[in-house]
Parts: C-alpha cells; structure tokens; sequence
C-alpha cells in the first residue's frame, strides 16, 4: 500500500525524476569534455514548417478568450485524424466525445477530478497506474486525495500491467475509480495488443471505473502502428463507455512547446471533465488551436519523424544487440535497458556520467514501490533517443565502451 499522501504533494516531497538525477550526480563530474544528454524525451526533429504561419494567420483570436472545450475547427480536424488513423467504427463525434487539452500532461491530472467523484466508494478511493509511471497520475491521485497503486509493468508482464492480478482483488475493484495504462509505453516502448485493451475495457466497465489510455507515442513506432483505445472500444456495444484516451501533437509533431493536446472517448464522461475543466483548467489559445488543427491534418511531417527515428534505432541496433537486454521497441523513442551486472540502474547512471559524460535517468526515478515490495525500475536505466543520429551513435559508444 502506497504511503504518499496529498500532503506530500502540496510539501514538494514527491520528488520529479529529474530532481531526483540532479541530486544524484551533484558532486561528480561529466568525465568527458563534451557531456552527451539523453535523459529528456523532449523531441528534437523538425516541427512542421507552417506551423508558425498558422499562429500568425490567426493572431488575431489572442484578444479572444479560446473556447475551453476547442474550437469547432480543432475538434473537426481531431475527429478525421481518429478516424484516419484507426479503424473507429462510427467515428467519433467532435463536439461530444472530444475535448481540447493544454497539453496532455494537464489533461491526465485532471482527469481525477471527474473519475473521483463519478463514483461513490467505501473507504479512499483507489487511482491505479502502470510502474514506471508519468508524473501526472500520480499528482492526479494524490491531487484528488485517492490511492496512488502502483502496478508493476516488468519484463514477465511484457511490461504492462498484469490485469489478472488486479482482478482479483475484489476489495481494491470495488475502491477503483480510474486505471492509467500507457500505449506504447514510457519507457519501455511495450505497445498494448487489441487483446489486452479489451481486457483492461471490460474490466473497467465490470467494476465502473474509467479507463485513461495514454496513447502520446503512438506515432511513434518502426513496424505496425499501434493499436488504439477508441477502435478497440468502438467494436463493442458499449462503444467509448468508461474510457478516455489522450493524445497531443509534442511527440507526433514534434511541437512540445505548443502544448497542445485532446481527450476523446465516453461522452458522459467528456461532458463532465468538460464542465469541471471550465472552472479551473488552462486554455489553449486561439491562435494554437488554429495551428493544432492544421498539425492534425497533416501526415508528411510525422512520416518524416519515424524514419529519423529508425534511423537512430538501427544504430541502436547495431550497437546494443546482445547488451543490457536491449530490443527494439515497439513504440515510442526510448531504451530501456537492463544495468542489474552493474549494481543497479543509479549505480550505472553515476558510472556513465562520472567515466564518459553520458547522462541517462536510472529507472528507479521513474517508479515506485509496487504491490509486491520491489520497485520495477530499480535495474534499469532510461535513454531518451532525441540526439541527432551521430549524437545517439557516440553515445552509445561511449557506454559500451565504459561498460562492456
């Protein structure tokens, strides 16, 4: 049982992974002249280059206070980008079943809001996510005074969680009032089948809580396109009932700085977090709505990001074979790799940044202690592949060569 707190929150104890590595590496030195950072999954690839004409087209809406929920453009264009990409039987309806996100960091953290209170429980109520983690559901947890649990995603789990194992846990079923699941998954690029998405919907709407699939790497894969909530939903009677996906153009479009992002999914649901958003959460301003939509509609640029992105996963490739446990991953743009003949994850953190300069975040940072007492990041190290190839290349060399 996790022993945070809303408390801890509000104190700043609940400590950011990057906080964390900082404190970590205080008193050693880069051990190379030219520092190689790879711990920030802050994409670096081209944005869309008519990304700024759109701000500018429509700058006159900053003397307008933006529509919260999105403007009938942003949420059109939202909509066929859905039904483009994923086979949604019936599409999804923008002005009911989508909602404009300030980023979807924002949106995740809100999120808690509505789910808390659509659902009356005995005792705290219980907000699950996958171990590792991304900050925002556990500030959503605590935020909304529920249990932050933890459910370890490890390599005999195929690094999501094991939803048998929660299912039997009739006592913490009958607490829950939301699931977050990560698809294609941070860190470890594990991408959710049609299978387990199902089995993860079913169980949400057999004990009524909201399923929250975070789909933000889902443009980001080498093969198959990852599988999607709403499609897997839209097949079944209940359609988007008891789940809400998010999604925003930082990674797809290599935008992260116009924080822009959307929910999409149950229309009940929407319609609350909609209403609840309008009283204290952030807007996106006209003029990037404007943009987004634009953004939204256009699949070149994305392309051209993936295949930057196999590029730097063949030298990955080339490099890693037979190291650390590494394998490609399905999705997203990070290594997640095994340091346990090293000491641990920090251990091999430290060595890296103290012997050749590569600064990496140990897993450990980035996960807590799970249902059965380990923490699931404790022998791994995460990089962010975000470097031009040639940055990503020597990299990778330098860590091989320090820890061969």
């Amino acid at each position: 049982m996790s022993t945070l707190t809303l408390h801890d929150l509000t104190a700043g104890k609940v400590i950011s992974p990057f906080t964390q590595l900082r404190r970590l590496l205080t008193d050693v030195p880069a051990g190379h002249e030219r520092p190689i950072e790879l711990t920030i999954g802050e994409p670096r690839e081209a944005m869309p280059g008519f990304i700024v004409a759109k701000l500018d087209e429509a700058a006159k809406l900053y003397g307008k206070y933006p529509p919260i929920r999105g403007s009938d453009e942003l949420k059109a264009a939202i909509s066929a980008w859905l039904s483009r990409r994923y086979a949604i039987a019936g599409g999804v309806d923008p002005a009911s079943g989508i909602l404009a996100l300030n980023g979807s960091r924002e949106g995740l953290f809100f999120a808690c809001l509505p789910a808390v209170g659509r659902k009356q429980v005995k005792g705290k109520p219980a907000i699950l996510m996958c171990n590792p983690y991304y900050s925002a559901y556990l500030a959503g947890a605590l935020g909304v005074g529920a249990e932050p649990v933890f459910l370890n995603a490890t390599a005999e789990t195929g690094f999501l969680p094991d939803l048998d194992e929660i299912a039997r846990d009739g006592q913490l079923m009958a607490r829950t009032v939301a699931l977050f699941i990560c698809s294609p998954a941070n860190p470890q690029g594990a991408v959710a089948s049609r299978t387990y998405i199902l089995k993860a919907l079913s169980l949400a709407r057999a004990h009524d809580f909201m399923l929250f699939l975070d789909e933000c790497y889902s443009e980001i894969y080498t093969d198959a396109p990852p599988t999607g909530g709403l499609e897997v939903a839209s097949a079944t009677p209940e359609r988007f009932k008891n789940l809400v996906v998010f999604n925003s153009l930082s990674k797809r479009s290599n935008l992260p700085g116009l924080r822009s992002g959307f929910c999409a999914g149950d229309p009940t649901f929407i319609e609350t977090y909609g209403e609840v958003r309008n009283m204290c959460a952030p807007q996106v301003p006209g003029p990037v709505q404007h943009a987004s939509a634009a953004a939204w509609a256009d699949e070149a640029h994305v392309e051209q990001a993936r295949a930057a992105y196999r590029e730097k996963f063949a030298i990955a490739d080339d490099l890693l074979a037979g190291r650390y446990g590494y394998v490609r991953p399905a999705g997203g743009f990070c290594l997640w790799l095994d340091m346990s003949q090293y000491g641990s994850g920090s251990d091999a953190a430290v060595t890296l940044w103290k012997h050749k300069g590569v600064k990496v975040i140990p897993g450990s940072f980035l996960a807590q202690t799970g249902r059965d007492g380990t923490n699931p990041g404790d022998n791994y190290v995460r990089l962010a592949l975000v470097q031009d190839p040639a940055t990503i290349r020597e990299a990778l060399e330098r860590m091989v060569e320090v820890l061969a």
